[in-house]
């Protein structure tokens, strides 16, 4: 008999961050209003679920929105630092698409492909494929909850689709409390599918890349 595991990576809901920062992984920025309500979305959406373990980065906004799967299955939240967001030199400024034309920043976007300006694509597949690997063999047979965040889950899936790690970042699929799952026949990827459990909370595209 086959076992089939699957692994969903769950990414955070809104943050609340009225000043346009690009927050990476600066400590204190939680979950807005509505962020919350995106993880109770989520979480609905895993009910009637065989989940057998949950995982978050240890940010906060992504514990929150561990919280109400957590109580919803009884499960604890275990954290894994795997499962952070991508470093980012621009961290802890104002930053949108309007920021690319500005000189200042020209000095760290000299290499798209790597990229210049954060933590390589490549190392965030390594961490990244590591964590669903070893989720995967806690949960076998079962399913299993990584919540991370945008760019992690997205150099994720493109490596499981045998994609190119390089992109526009405003061409991720990867939205608000989304959820991308990876479907596992005993150890071999066989699907990767995609859906918007808060697509009804959405007023728009994020105005801070990544987040």
């Amino acid at each position: 008999m086959t076992t089939t595991t699957v692994v969903h990576l769950l990414r955070h809901g809104e943050v609340h961050n009225p000043n346009g920062i690009l927050y990476g992984r600066l400590p204190d920025f939680h979950l807005s209003e509505r962020g919350h309500q995106m993880a109770e979305l989520a979480a609905k959406w895993f009910s009637g679920r065989d989940l057998a373990v949950l995982y978050s980065s240890p940010l906060e906004r992504a514990q929150e929105t561990a919280e109400p799967v957590s109580t919803g299955f009884g499960l604890p939240v275990h954290l894994d630092a795997r499962l952070l967001e991508a470093g980012n030199r621009f961290e802890g400024k104002a930053f949108s698409s309007r920021s690319v034309a500005d000189p200042r920043t020209w000095g760290r976007l000299y290499n798209p492909f790597q990229p210049s300006w954060g933590e390589p694509y490549s190392k965030i597949v390594e961490r990244m494929t590591e964590v669903i690997r070893s989720v995967r063999k806690e949960a076998w047979g079962r399913e299993a909850v990584c919540v991370s965040h945008q760019l992690p889950i997205w150099m994720a899936r493109r490596a499981a689709e045998k994609q190119r790690l390089w992109h526009r970042p405003d061409r991720r699929q990867c939205n608000l409390a989304s959820v991308t799952s990876l479907t596992f026949l005993e150890e071999q990827l066989v699907s990767v599918s995609y859906t918007e459990p808060a697509g009804s909370l959405y007023t728009g595209g994020p105005s801070v890349p990544g987040a």
